[in-house]
């Protein structure tokens, strides 16, 4: 472990008192009324996280049809700062009487409490929350049944299959419930991914108590059996075989002579998602590779002129000058050459003066490195002269082409390179939809995205990026598999030392939201 970097751990207490750690939240309702005489509500809850006087929703989940009483699969990761007073919302809604979604749901109740209550009992149902420790890796199940029994008179059964994990103190947790299968004795249910912590909790041993249910359109579903397995039997089928499970219905064994089972429970596939931190890079010998892009566009004003963001004074280095001093200076201990690629974006350039969105800061579209921090402000200082500067301010082509990297890193047998793409931008981006996309694909990949705003612009929309008021999402509704995006207002660290900040982004807020 380097100096510089067992400093930063050590005055941050990083291994003794982490300022965070994720938690997850599973919300269960009890005793809903009912003010619907011909039928049951619909329940589903929204939870929404209070940012600067605002409740902005975090997630959702699912609906369960016809329920006074719903267990929500769903479950909400989220960060807990121990220091911060984190305040949230739990909105409860009757989707049935809904023809539009969530906008005329009838709202049936709602509850505010901080995420710093660990559990939470209120008079409309329950909410716990589970500190995520140990291990960080996920796993992806695959399952199907073959001839289960029908429970209804003039079609098939409408299985769905829920795991419950068994806790410590003989209660069951609900892990997963898969879709309904419509009319089908023989389903193939969803492939699904859920953490190991969450499946559980690290210890392949622990019973997992499996049911299969006849869906009905009351609520009141038929039971055909169940099963128990521990995740040692499951991860059998990892390679390629299959592992199967006899579905039981205790009553039918006992009362039936010739009972054999109700049916075949079937894993098809079982497949362990290694996740990395970023102190498992570093630990581990891993280098950083580290990134800049720069904004070039018109509405950082002429550089000839002392008003523009670009301006070079002669005696005193402008704001995007400092911001790359301050973070490639921690960045640059960590990568070994001391070689850092830097790119321009939202600029024309020669010799064509094309509007280009990644191009070389050197010129030099082969060989876009720069030789330590000082290489890069150089090649800074000698580019501006030399472009026009223009827009739009799109920077998902740059977090594409790092993403490219990392995926080609991904693929070797090393795999030791951890790449950081800081964006030195002065405005609101242009391609929010195309760069939401490129954070979604990009944190599957050894990657994080440092964005300092620079300027006096509003930033409001910028800050929608870095997922602390919520799970970020593309366009598609597909989330962020990993929180990789910080954005900072370079205005904030004016007076005060960013390096101290980015250290805290780099080793802890990284380390911990990678899980």
């Amino acid at each position: 472990m380097s100096d510089i970097y067992e400093s930063a751990a050590n005055s941050l207490g990083l291994f003794n008192s982490p300022c965070l750690t994720k938690v997850e939240l599973r919300v269960a309702c009890k005793g809903i009324s009912d003010r619907d005489t011909l039928s049951k509500p619909d329940p589903c809850v929204v939870i929404k996280m209070q940012s600067h006087g605002q409740w902005l929703e975090v997630d959702r989940t699912e609906v369960i049809r016809s329920c006074l009483n719903p267990t929500f699969s769903k479950v909400f990761t989220l960060d807990f700062y121990f220091e911060e007073v984190q305040r949230l919302r739990y909105e409860l809604y009757d989707i049935s009487s809904s023809h539009n979604g969530m906008r005329e749901a009838d709202c049936l109740g709602a509850m505010e409490c901080t995420l710093g209550q660990v559990s939470i009992k209120i008079k409309a149902g329950h909410i716990t929350t589970e500190e995520l420790t140990g291990n960080n890796d996920y796993v992806e199940l695959s399952f199907s049944a073959r001839k289960l029994d029908d429970k209804d008179f003039f079609s098939k059964s409408d299985p769905f299959l829920e795991i419950y994990r068994v806790n410590d103190d003989n209660t069951q947790q609900l892990v997963h419930r898969t879709e309904t299968i419509m009319n089908n004795l023989n389903p193939a249910w969803k492939t699904f991914k859920t953490s190991l912590n969450s499946l559980c909790s690290g210890d392949h041993e622990r019973i997992l108590k499996c049911t299969v249910w006849d869906w009905d359109s009351n609520g009141k579903h038929d039971f055909i059996g169940e099963f128990q397995a521990t995740f040692r039997e499951m991860r059998s089928a990892m390679d390629g075989r299959q592992v199967q499970w006899e579905c039981i219905n205790p009553k039918y064994k006992v009362k039936k002579k010739n009972y054999k089972n109700s049916g075949i429970v079937i894993l098809n596939q079982c497949k362990i998602i290694k996740m990395h931190s970023f102190l498992d890079y570093i630990m581990g010998g891993c280098q950083i590779q580290f990134t800049v892009a720069i904004d070039f566009t018109a509405s950082n004003g002429d550089p000839r002129n002392s008003c523009s963001l670009h301006y070079i004074h002669p005696y005193q280095p402008n704001e995007y000058l400092k911001a790359l001093v301050a973070v490639g200076e921690i960045c640059q201990d960590y990568d070994s050459d001391k070689m850092f690629p830097a790119f321009g974006f939202g600029a024309r350039i020669p010799p064509d003066f094309k509007v280009s969105h990644d191009f070389a800061v050197n010129f030099n579209e082969d060989n876009p490195e720069c030789a330590g921090i000082q290489g890069v402000v150089e090649a800074y200082q000698n580019c501006l002269p030399k472009i026009q500067l223009y827009g739009p301010t799109n920077i998902a082509p740059i977090i594409q082409k790092v993403a490219n990297f990392a995926s080609e890193e991904m693929h070797t047998k090393e795999a030791m390179q951890y790449f950081i793409l800081l964006i030195l931008t002065d405005g609101v981006i242009t391609d929010m939809a195309d760069t939401r996309e490129a954070i979604v694909h990009a944190s599957h990949l050894p990657m994080s995205v440092i964005i300092v705003g620079v300027g006096n612009a509003d930033f409001t929309d910028m800050e929608m990026l870095d997922g602390d008021d919520g799970i970020l999402r593309s366009p598609k509704g597909e989330p962020v598999l990993r929180d990789i995006v910080q954005f900072v207002p370079f205005r904030n660290f004016k007076h005060v030392s960013l390096q101290g900040y980015i250290i805290k982004c780099l080793f802890i807020y990284v380390y911990v939201c990678i899980f």
